[in-house]
């Protein structure tokens, strides 16, 4: 396959000050239960998927942290969003930092023994579904960067 028939996948930031492109193959999508990903995602576990092609960074790199000997984890200067996942054997992207992320569904769990003994159940706790919540949420002025790739951003005269 040619460069020019190869998939590229797109992606960035909260505030779109850090965009990446990949051109080529991503590698298993999988969720690490490790306390460093849960640091650093800020959340329960990191989603993570290898950049197996090549990664472009056609709006600004990440700054990097580096966690451990090994590690270095990237995320934006301005807004923080959590990034990447760099270590001796390639790459890692934040699934939730891909625009397309309907396809990057985790395939294994890595550090499982370190999971938080609650996880397994959190999607089984009662739905908030009351519509008039829903629809302040929509009068709400984001300026959160679209799931797409821009020419100039931020588009509201906002300084990032």
């Amino acid at each position: 396959m040619s460069q020019e028939e190869q998939e590229v996948r797109t992606g960035g930031c909260q505030c779109g000050a850090v965009r990446f492109r990949i051109k080529g193959k991503l590698g298993r999508p999988s969720i690490c239960h490790c306390r460093m990903c849960q640091k650093q995602f800020g959340g329960f576990f990191g989603p993570l998927v290898t950049a197996e092609g090549e990664v472009e960074w056609p709006r600004n790199e990440p700054a990097y942290f580096q966690s451990s000997i090994n590690i270095a984890r990237g995320f934006c200067p301005q807004c923080g969003t959590p990034l990447t996942y760099k270590h001796p054997g390639g790459l890692e992207i934040a699934i939730g930092a891909f625009d397309d992320r309907s396809d990057l569904a985790p395939q294994i769990q890595v550090n499982y023994g370190s999971r938080l003994p609650w996880v397994e159940q959190i999607f089984a706790a009662p739905v908030h579904d009351d519509p008039d919540y829903y629809s302040q949420q929509e009068g709400i002025i984001s300026f959160q960067h679209p799931d797409h790739d821009t020419e100039n951003w931020p588009e509201h005269g906002l300084k990032l």
